[in-house]
């Protein structure tokens, strides 16, 4: 669970932006999990995904697709390959920490996974980068939030999520990313947001209604 969600997840992703993929584009390709999820949770765990939860995730990926519709530009074959890794690798970690890890110590377990994933991710590392680091304070910062917010906050959050309710409607909260993004964009960089977008993020969160509501 450990190599799929941080190494092959978060490193595909990250491959495919160095190679020059897109943020939009790379941000629909992953935005696919949560039907990805769900279609194959159904046949591998059992779980029962209603017509009204169906609907809903066809229309959250419909409001991921009007949120990057502005950004989906600048992307090959050979960009986009690692993000549709990367989109195998959250979704099959995913439901392989439903079926087989629910029961450990999120402490502990996250450990494991974490050197998992660091042993995974090494000899790639060690074979195409220079390992050639330059401490800048925008270096540190942007390291320091991938690894106190996104590793161990956003990650642990995610297992624990995963432990107490059925994986199709964990995953559906992956189409928040975008809107949540956009927003940040908008207060942060002075990025646009226009009817598209808002049209794009009211879609995206009425979806992940109907995918959670009891």
């Amino acid at each position: 669970s450990g190599i799929l969600v941080h190494a092959v997840y978060v490193g595909g992703v990250f491959s495919s932006l160095k190679l020059g993929l897109s943020t939009g584009l790379s941000a629909l390709i992953v935005g696919m999990q949560p039907v990805l999820t769900a279609i194959i949770a159904v046949g591998l765990l059992g779980e029962r995904v209603r017509t009204r939860q169906w609907f809903g995730l066809a229309l959250g990926f419909a409001g991921i697709l009007l949120v990057v519709s502005g950004k989906l530009t600048g992307g090959g074959i050979a960009e986009m390959w690692p993000s549709v890794v990367a989109l195998f690798g959250i979704t099959l970690g995913t439901l392989y920490q439903k079926r087989y890890c629910t029961s450990m110590d999120l402490r502990t377990g996250s450990v494991i996974q974490f050197t998992a994933a660091a042993l995974a991710i090494w000899l790639p590392a060690f074979l195409f980068e220079t390992r050639i680091v330059d401490w800048t304070p925008q270096f540190i910062f942007a390291v320091g939030w991938l690894v106190v917010v996104l590793s161990l906050g956003a990650i642990s959050l995610l297992m624990a999520l995963i432990r107490r309710g059925v994986s199709s409607k964990v995953a559906s909260l992956f189409y928040l990313v975008p809107p949540v993004t956009a927003l940040m964009g908008y207060a942060m960089f002075g990025e646009q947001l226009g009817p598209i977008e808002l049209s794009g993020m009211a879609a995206a969160a009425a979806g992940v209604y109907l995918v959670i509501r009891n």
